[in-house]
């Protein structure tokens, strides 16, 4: 197959045929999952930061901090970065500018003077209530093709697949 004939799956489908037979290794249906679950990641991140966010302004990861500072906050920005799945600097980085846009607040820590607390501006409580609800209208027509006990499944699968990554010191 010409190679400009590929689309994802027809890849999936050579990457398999490739690294079994021409390589030798064993475990294609396991890179058939991971590549799935990053493309599928990829493109519904894409999708939400695209028609959601950039038309606002934000970015997925300033989306990201907003969110979890709005349901769990006031939070420290190691506990911020934690929950988000960023690093420290980059929660540190992004949070400056959505101090400067007027949508978080940086007060000091309680526990030492190091520390910073995050927390929403009243600007940022308002935008998150209305940027959540065209999101999650998105997450509904995103899942819509599932049904409810399929998107059960799914989210059943993916925690088992995350909860376990402690067998093999999958990093986090």
């Amino acid at each position: 197959m010409d190679n400009g004939e590929l689309d994802f799956w027809s890849f999936v489908e050579l990457a398999n045929s490739r690294l079994g037979g021409e390589f030798g290794f064993s475990h294609q249906l396991a890179t058939e999952v991971l590549l799935t679950l990053n493309r599928a990641s990829s493109v519904v991140t894409y999708d939400l930061e695209a028609t959601v966010h950039r038309p606002r302004g934000r970015s997925w990861s300033g989306f990201r901090l907003l969110f979890v500072t709005w349901l769990a906050g006031p939070l420290e920005a190691k506990k911020a970065a934690e929950l988000t799945g960023m690093s420290r600097a980059a929660v540190s980085n992004l949070s400056k500018t959505l101090v400067a846009d007027g949508m978080l607040e940086r007060t000091p820590g309680e526990h030492d003077g190091r520390s910073v607390l995050l927390s929403l501006s009243e600007r940022g409580r308002s935008e998150m209530v209305e940027v959540f609800r065209a999101q999650n209208e998105r997450e509904r027509e995103w899942t819509s093709v599932l049904t409810e006990t399929e998107q059960r499944i799914l989210v059943m699968l993916l925690d088992k697949l995350l909860s376990h990554r402690d067998r093999f010191r999958g990093r986090s």
